[in-house]
């Protein structure tokens, strides 16, 4: 869709909200498309692809006759759209209710939910100004969706296209080829797990992501139609968990402290040495532990990480499942480096943005503008997440856009001449159009998610606020129940609950941590300034006096934690950013070259990529910077075949060295 196809599509919606009686197609093609060349037909394909295209954005294009004539009559048949065709209702919010929708809207850590989230927050700021709200001290709760695979998952379901994916399937432990109707996505025990009808099996299935072992294929040419009344949580609710199991390993003597912590008491360990056959005694330098797990491919991901430090011994599908890992690592950095090259300035990818996206802005900008006006205009671009020169251009062709054939009066008029934007003629389009799908399962799903938090979930803001949203939603509103985060509330709500009070308070903290990169226990002073979450795993973010920088703490590591008696000193302040990032970079970082793959790609955003380049299978190439360049081989054997350093040389042949000796351990 060219730019003037984007105003001529706006011009064609201001014409038809703005006729009571109907326009004729030869009026239309007079006023709205007299600039474009063709005969009859021509036009005739054209002007019925513009009015599918306005009815894919939810507008009802009306068709009406005079009496007696039938609608194959050009000359006879009038068109029109209803005032209060597509509009969202306007939804009135207090205080409390908008910083509930505020920690929903900002929950979504990935771009692909993310911009929806913000889009909807958008809308409802667009239908009335927005209440100066207080954000609860320093708490950023998030949603870290399972990797690209998520995202090809919400798009397929939400345009009804069936995928192929190939999955390890638990039962057999054997790869297979699937192709399922996504019906939901939802978050349980610890997991995001797919939802769908199985064509091969004739029957629904659950599949959990973090088991598929190839990209998602959408088959766009195919539809499918989902059961009306399916609920994501409902169907989740029946899934049993995995049973408590026993594993057997071996791990070398003074390592490994965070696993060691985790081991079963000595009876129990020589009890499922014995049931498993393990031979005795463990390798010189090495100490026997077991350890109690649910799935193995949750603990070969882990035991993977440590190398030649760790070797599963027992069950065998746990030893087979750390050895897949490794193997495939490997494999993949002895692969040939494929030809990249990264863009002349540093920057993420990003989908490239159409005239689509341009028309669905200029519908949200308007009454944005509308109810927001005199906003400087770098503080509207920021808010629809374009550069102001992509801002100007939309302005541009909105002032251009009105009424065929109208006087000065009959177009928008939008000021902008002193960097405030003004707009005071708007032609019916003081409403945004109602949510998308994607816009209102990112809110209301993320509202759902809120509840575990104990932040929010008192008072009845949050149930409040849910029903307006179902209420304005309507129909899209219903299918966000294809959509379920996972359980927000901490695991250690003490810990939880002495940070927040310090942050609240400003006071200082003094830490016992367990910090497995490094391997040792460490006692410290730190100023807490905020609390985050990535799913149900709480970290929070302090100014740690012993390195004199900004630190992240995961809270299941910490060992003890108090008050020190001191204050936070004056000025000490986040990291910049919502929400939080979990690595901060830092100008001594090691900059490190990685390739990932399809299926891994979404490491990029993760690490907070500085650049990256797109390869032809879907992977990229990324530049990102870490701190601790020790800990890469564990970092490129525990995504298995997703990832691999590239540059520089001696951190890629150390990575090999260390994969090519843990594999040692499973017999090469």
């Amino acid at each position: 869709m060219s730019a003037s196809r984007t105003e001529r599509l706006l011009n064609l919606l201001i014409a038809l909200l703005n006729t009571r009686y109907g326009l004729r197609r030869n009026e239309l093609r007079e006023t709205i498309y007299r600039d474009t060349p063709g005969n009859e037909a021509s036009f005739g394909r054209m002007f019925e692809r513009d009015k599918s295209d306005l009815r894919k954005f939810g507008f009802d294009v009306e068709t009406l006759t005079d009496l007696g004539w039938s609608e194959d009559d050009p000359a006879t048949t009038r068109y029109r759209i209803g005032k209060e065709s597509n509009r969202l209702p306007d939804v009135q919010l207090g205080p409390e209710e908008w910083t509930v929708l505020l920690l929903a809207s900002q929950l979504w850590e990935r771009a692909a939910l993310g911009t929806a989230a913000q889009s909807a927050l958008r809308k409802l700021q667009a239908s009335g100004a927005m209440a100066d709200v207080q954000l609860p001290a320093g708490v950023q709760p998030r949603i870290k969706p399972a990797g690209q695979a998520f995202d090809d998952l919400v798009a397929a379901m939400h345009a009804k296209h069936p995928v192929t994916f190939t999955y390890l399937a638990g039962s057999t432990g054997t790869e297979e080829q699937r192709t399922v109707e996504p019906w939901g996505l939802g978050s349980r025990f610890g997991h995001w797990y797919l939802a769908g009808y199985d064509r091969a099996r004739k029957a629904p299935r659950h599949f959990r992501l973090s088991r598929f072992t190839s990209a998602v294929t959408i088959l766009e040419r195919e539809q499918f139609t989902p059961p009306r009344d399916f609920n994501i949580r409902q169907e989740l609710d029946r899934l049993p968990e995995l049973p408590l199991r026993t594993a057997v390993v071996d791990v070398r003597k003074g390592r490994l402290l965070a696993l060691r912590g985790r081991a079963v008491a000595q009876d129990v360990a020589l009890e499922a040495a014995q049931g498993s056959g393990a031979p005795e005694p463990p390798g010189t330098g090495y100490e026997r532990i077991s350890l109690e797990y649910r799935d193995p491919e949750v603990l070969a991901e882990e035991l993977a990480s440590y190398g030649p430090d760790a070797l599963a011994v027992a069950p065998a599908e746990l030893a087979d499942a750390v050895r897949r890992r490794l193997r495939a690592a490997a494999e993949f950095s002895a692969a040939p480096v494929p030809t990249f090259r990264f863009a002349s300035a540093p920057s993420r990818p990003v989908r490239a943005r159409t005239s689509e996206d341009q028309l669905k802005r200029m519908l949200q900008l308007v009454p944005f503008l509308v109810h927001n006006q005199g906003l400087h205009i770098e503080d509207v671009a920021h808010r629809f997440g374009i550069s102001r020169k992509e801002l100007e251009d939309d302005l541009q062709i909105l002032i251009c856009s009105g009424l065929p054939e109208g006087y000065p009066d009959d177009l928008l008029d939008i000021q902008w001449e002193d960097d405030h934007v003004y707009i005071t003629q708007d032609l019916d389009l003081t409403k945004p159009v109602r949510f998308t799908v994607e816009e209102a399962c990112a809110l209301l799903t993320g509202l759902e998610t809120l509840n575990g938090l104990p932040e929010v979930a008192e008072g009845g803001a949050l149930e409040s606020v849910t029903l307006k949203l179902l209420a304005a939603a309507g129909e899209e509103g219903l299918r966000a129940a294809s959509l379920a985060g996972p359980e927000m509330a901490p695991a250690d709500a003490a810990t939880h609950s002495t940070v927040r009070q310090a942050i609240e308070s400003g006071s200082q903290l003094r830490l016992t941590y367990l910090a497995p990169q490094r391997d040792s226990v460490s006692e410290r002073d730190v100023d807490p300034l905020r609390l985050y979450s990535l799913d149900n795993i709480w970290y929070f973010e302090a100014y740690c006096h012993s390195v004199e920088g900004l630190r992240n703490f995961r809270l299941d590591r910490v060992q003890d934690l108090h008050p020190n008696g001191r204050p936070v000193p004056a000025g000490t302040t986040p990291a910049e950013g919502v929400p939080a990032k979990l690595f901060t970079a830092r100008d001594d970082d090691t900059v490190v070259t990685v390739q990932l793959t399809r299926q891994g790609r979404g490491l990029a955003d993760d690490y907070y990529a500085e650049r990256t380049a797109e390869l032809d299978d879907g992977g990229l190439v990324a530049d990102i910077r870490f701190g601790n360049t020790a800990w890469l081989p564990m970092f490129v054997a525990q995504h298995g075949g997703s990832a691999r350093i590239l540059a520089p040389v001696e951190l890629a042949d150390a990575a090999g060295t260390w994969l090519a000796a843990s594999l040692a351990r499973y017999g090469g």
